[in-house]
């Protein structure tokens, strides 16, 4: 049915259209479920509300042995989503350490994936480009948005200033090369936000780069579509056989944030070239 769906070129609009409707829903039942939460508390940095608590998100029976037993840093937990724009805390996070620690003002962005509000404040900040391996699933994000791989970028040596990868590498097999080509459409004295759940417990990454197993993918990676877990220095390593110097900003230095509800414990990941 899906190849069918793909051959009439209706299955990305129906996927959307379907996501589009359920994100309505849930907006409105947490709009409605946390009024009484209102008016302090956590602040979300995009839509500026202000509640007590905001939305948790917890890994599903299937996906909780690998996120628990690798105390994985990977989104989970309390208070994830804003309870009035559904703004995630991993996009929290990043617009927080882009207004104060990075400046981005007029710079050439590669958002790869984009998240719909971190796009939204990016794009009158600074000239972005999207691009993803399946951009139909994020035309309602942005209409322009480019196909492409990330192991083979379309685009010329040096052209930006700035690539923002938020949690796509744990998804794609092989994940050095695209690395490698971020570094490469990376100007001179440009970085790249290189977000992925991650283990400090683990001391070597468990993968395996070629499984077609969603179940067996959920039960050893916590997520259907991932292909690994990173221990955290090993992806650092991995940064720096692409030819990144690696800079790691640690929950100490991000706790200064912990207004705007991100994940406890999370670090920001960073390559410069």
């Amino acid at each position: 049915m899906k190849r069918i769906l793909k051959s009439l070129k209706i299955y990305h609009p129906l996927q959307l259209f379907y996501r589009n409707s359920i994100n309505a829903a849930k907006r409105m039942s947490y709009r409605i479920k946390y009024s009484k939460y209102k008016g302090k508390g956590f602040i979300c940095n995009f839509c500026n509300s202000r509640y007590e608590k905001f939305v948790p998100e917890y890994p599903s029976p299937a996906e909780a042995k690998a996120i628990n037993t690798n105390e994985v840093i990977a989104g989970f937990g309390e208070n994830v989503y804003c309870p009035y724009c559904m703004s995630k805390n991993r996009e929290r996070l990043l617009r927080a350490v882009m207004e104060n620690l990075l400046d981005i003002k007029n710079a050439a962005i590669l958002h790869f994936s984009p998240e719909e509000h971190l796009y939204d404040y990016l794009k009158d900040k600074a000239k972005v480009t999207t691009a993803d391996i399946t951009p139909g699933f994020y035309k309602n994000i942005d209409r322009s948005i480019r196909q492409a791989d990330a192991t083979k970028l379309p685009f010329n040596d040096e052209t930006y200033d700035v690539v923002i990868a938020n949690h796509i590498l744990e998804h794609i097999p092989e994940d050095i090369k695209a690395l490698k080509e971020f570094n490469r459409v990376l100007k001179k004295g440009g970085f790249a936000i290189l977000q992925v759940p991650y283990s400090e417990k683990l001391k070597t990454t468990i993968e395996d780069p070629f499984i077609d197993n969603p179940e067996l993918q959920e039960r050893l990676y916590g997520q259907k579509d991932h292909v690994r877990i990173y221990a955290l220095e090993n992806y650092l390593e991995r940064l720096r056989i692409a030819n990144f110097t690696t800079n790691v900003w640690t929950a100490d230095v991000l706790k200064q944030f912990a207004v705007y509800a991100i994940q406890d414990k999370e670090c920001v990941i960073l390559g410069y070239k």
